[in-house]
């Protein structure tokens, strides 16, 4: 049931518009069977600056993914290792955050980042103007928080003996160091898990860059599909640029798929 959408979807990649429905009404569909070809993958290039918005995708997903381990690892060191009164409150509050759906923190979301100051670069020199809209921060900045990884940091670091911290006081560790030399490199699973979970929505995001983001050198991989629906629709080739932005996550995936689960397992289990 996983594999039958993604094995469609590569398959009529090939075909033109013409064979793909044709074959709908049999296993023809997800057999690369009949007039195939790779024009497909040609005209998308044709249509679509392909290369710029996977360059943006790959610097965006990553500069979120170190800011939210750096972030998130950190808030989650302070209310698993510190003692200050009302960290049990704060961890609720974070976590009951969860259940409320982006969607409705858009709209006003928009409007704080559109009153935010910016640095611009016009010509040679920097400006300062006001909001974030049609930028690469307001595309990363409000997505480094995460109230879910901050939950798995935090469980994950409970789990680890508070003796380890002692040893390190006494030998004058600050809680910083404690932090970087003590409690992030026995963290592994954790952090693969979070990196995981943090790229995934990064290169997935849709609505909100089509809500902020009007330049073309700014957008990402998952705006270009507007451009395939434009004047005359070819689904041959929006499979074939679906095909192309979903190979990098799936063969990621498939390296690292070890990890990744040994990740997932390892980061909900403690002691």
């Amino acid at each position: 049931m996983f594999v039958g959408p993604l094995l469609f979807l590569f398959v009529s990649s090939l075909k033109p518009d013409l064979q793909i429905f044709a074959d709908l009404g049999s296993w023809r569909a997800f057999l690369p069977v009949g007039d195939v070809s790779l024009d497909n993958y040609t005209a998308v290039f044709d249509r679509v600056p392909f290369p710029r918005l996977l360059l943006n995708s790959i610097g965006i997903s990553a500069v979120t993914v170190v800011l939210g381990l750096l972030i998130n690892s950190l808030a989650a060191f302070g209310l698993a290792r510190l003692r200050w009164r009302g960290k049990q409150i704060v961890l609720t509050l974070i976590i009951a955050t969860l259940i409320v759906p982006f969607e409705t923190l858009a709209l006003p979301l928009v409007w704080w980042v559109n009153k935010l100051p910016s640095l611009r670069m016009e010509g040679f020199q920097l400006e300062l103007t006001q909001g974030w809209l049609d930028t690469y921060q307001v595309q990363i900045i409000p997505f480094v928080a995460n109230a879910f990884s901050i939950y798995l940091f935090y469980q994950y670091f409970t789990s680890i003996p508070t003796e380890l911290d002692e040893a390190a006081r006494m030998d004058g560790a600050g809680w910083f160091r404690i932090y970087r030399t003590v409690v992030m490199p026995l963290s592994g699973p954790a952090v693969a898990t979070v990196a995981i979970l943090t790229f995934l929505p990064a290169w997935n995001s849709y609505l909100w860059p089509l809500m902020v983001v009007q330049s073309e050198e700014l957008r990402p991989v998952m705006i270009g599909i507007q451009y395939f629906f434009q004047l005359n629709v070819s689904w041959g080739q929006i499979m074939a640029y679906a095909s192309m932005i979903t190979l990098p996550v799936l063969a990621l995936f498939l390296a690292f798929q070890k990890a990744f689960i040994g990740s997932i397992a390892s980061s909900g289990v403690k002691g």
